[in-house]
């Protein structure tokens, strides 16, 4: 793959993202895109600025898990944005995001996407990638937000995630799902300009917004798991999700929410079947 261009990845910006665009950098290796925009000074309220990397020696996931980024393998991206208020629910956010990379996977043509509940871009069973969301700063009214978004595009080798994931034991990539992989400039343009669109009717109209379409998207729903929190493990079957983004569980014990926690799915080996 060739090294992105920010003029190549602006290319397929309108011209209103690209107007509350403040920064947009691409590395050849970063520690952590999200990591870096971390310790940036945060875009005003309804600004955002982009990081994007070839590599990634410190990716970061979510519960302080290890993200693999191998270097030219897939697409690094994090994306800084200020909300003027608090939204409702803002955990949910997370949710939104993941409806945001469908929208734009399937602009490009990809199809056959699913999320697992909270992060998890799945595809045939195995992990495609991953949303990580920080909370930058809350001064004030408002809070700043980072997204970080991980795509696996064309992996040069199987990766076995072993302990780095609660759940999948694999790997999958766009090359071996899509037709045609995207170049990663559109790729990377077509998600920012997404995220951006869903950053904008999040703050104004919450995840109430998105929960229709995130529950066509559940990987989870119908499946027997194991939820493991701090003080208590819960197993049954996966419900969906709440209008505040809470994932919920039936369970001999009744219905039960949960707003975080580690997913054991049953029945899913490690060869993903």
């Amino acid at each position: 793959m060739s090294n992105l261009e920010a003029t190549d990845v602006r290319r397929p910006l309108t011209e209103l993202t690209i107007a509350k665009l403040d920064k947009l950098e691409v590395f050849s290796s970063i520690d952590s895109t999200n990591t870096y925009l971390m310790t940036q000074p945060e875009p005003a309220p309804g600004r955002l600025r982009v990081a994007i990397a070839d590599q990634q020696v410190a990716g970061r996931g979510r519960q302080s898990r290890r993200w693999i980024s191998p270097p030219d393998s897939g697409l690094y991206l994090s994306l800084a944005y200020t909300f003027l208020k608090i939204p409702e629910h803002l955990p949910a956010f997370t949710l939104a995001l993941g409806v945001a990379v469908i929208d734009a996977l399937t602009k490009l043509k990809v199809d056959g996407i699913s999320l697992k509940w909270p992060n998890d871009i799945v595809a045939q069973n195995g992990k495609l990638g991953g949303i990580l969301t920080e909370v930058q700063s809350g001064a004030g009214e408002g809070v700043t937000v980072v997204a970080g978004i991980g795509l696996n595009l064309q992996l040069r080798e199987q990766i076995d995630f072993g302990a780095e994931s609660d759940w999948a034991h694999r790997a999958v990539d766009l090359k071996t799902i899509a037709d045609v992989v995207p170049p990663r400039d559109l790729l990377a343009g077509t998600i920012i300009e997404c995220v951006y669109a869903t950053c904008v009717r999040f703050e104004t109209r919450g995840f109430e917004e998105f929960a229709d379409d995130w529950r066509q998207h559940d990987f989870l729903k119908g499946r027997e798991i194991m939820v493991d929190m701090p003080d208590k493990q819960i197993t049954g079957i996966a419900a969906g999700v709440d209008a505040d983004g809470a994932l919920i569980i039936d369970s001999k014990a009744g219905r039960t929410r949960v707003i975080s926690g580690s997913i054991v799915i049953a029945g899913l080996t490690e060869s993903g079947q």
